[in-house]
């Protein structure tokens, strides 16, 4: 189910201002890399955030569509990394994204979290 946890838009502003414009303009590989975000978040995680959003308080839930997003900005930024300033500039934002995404990780795993989530 493409896009349950965040939008395309979220997404495609996470890769930044580089993001190469053919492949954000790409609906259906924007979709399956939501896909897959999704099923990476649910696999690190234990849990199927898809199936169960809607038992998600609405406090909870900007940090799954954080986590997808800046997952999908990652895979938007890989898929053609030349149209950034610099490669300092492309691996800075896949650094920033990748350390967003393992906050996030830790938030949703933390039970303590998680019973205050569901």
């Amino acid at each position: 189910m493409s896009w349950a946890l965040t939008t395309s838009g979220a997404a495609i502003s996470e890769a930044g201002a580089g993001a190469n414009s053919t492949i954000i303009a790409s609906s259906a590989t924007l979709a399956k890399w939501s896909d897959e975000a999704e099923g990476e978040l649910n696999t690190d995680t234990r849990y199927d955030w898809v199936a169960n959003i809607g038992s998600v308080s609405a406090n909870y839930k900007p940090i799954l569509s954080q986590a997808i997003s800046v997952a999908v900005g990652n895979k938007i930024l890989k898929y053609d990394p030349s149209g950034y300033t610099s490669r300092y500039e492309a691996q800075f934002i896949a650094d920033m994204n990748s350390d967003i995404y393992n906050k996030c990780v830790n938030t949703l795993t933390d039970m303590k979290n998680k019973e205050k989530m569901i």
